[in-house]
């Protein structure tokens, strides 16, 4: 199942257990394809640099660095599409669906609210980490 995961999952999947973590395993285990885009890792840095992270990178032993570049390689990275404003309280998010557009993906995971509130954008479903692993 070609799948996009949103920073918030992706992050929550690298640092702690849970959901997130599971559909991360996922993805180790073939289970799920996950894509991604340049700008997408560039924004999981970003977050991962955050003074409320910097704490939980230094108890698992890792730079923000390390955890994008092993995010990178459990994902295909695609070429961004351009689509019109969709989400305008937060414009990034425009880009988890731009993404999964250019990806084809059938569906995107995310904790986000203007994303699950969205349920679907153009075919593809918007759902949470648990809600994904159910389906799995």
């Amino acid at each position: 199942m070609r799948t996009i995961a949103d920073t918030n999952t992706v992050i929550s999947g690298l640092l702690w257990h849970g959901a997130p973590r599971s559909v991360l395993d996922a993805a180790r285990t073939g289970q799920i394809a996950l894509f991604t885009t340049a700008a997408l890792l560039a924004e999981l840095e970003d977050v991962l640099l955050r003074e409320k992270f910097v704490q939980r990178l230094t108890q698992v032993n890792l730079t923000a660095r390390d955890m994008v570049l092993g995010y990178a390689a459990l994902t295909t990275i695609v070429e961004t599409v351009s689509i019109g404003p969709v989400i305008l309280d937060d414009p990034d998010d425009d880009e988890v669906l731009a993404c999964a557009i250019a990806a084809n993906a059938k569906v995107i995971v995310s904790g986000d609210s203007h994303l699950l509130d969205l349920k679907t954008y153009q075919g593809i479903h918007i759902l949470s980490a648990g809600d994904l692993l159910a389906l799995l």
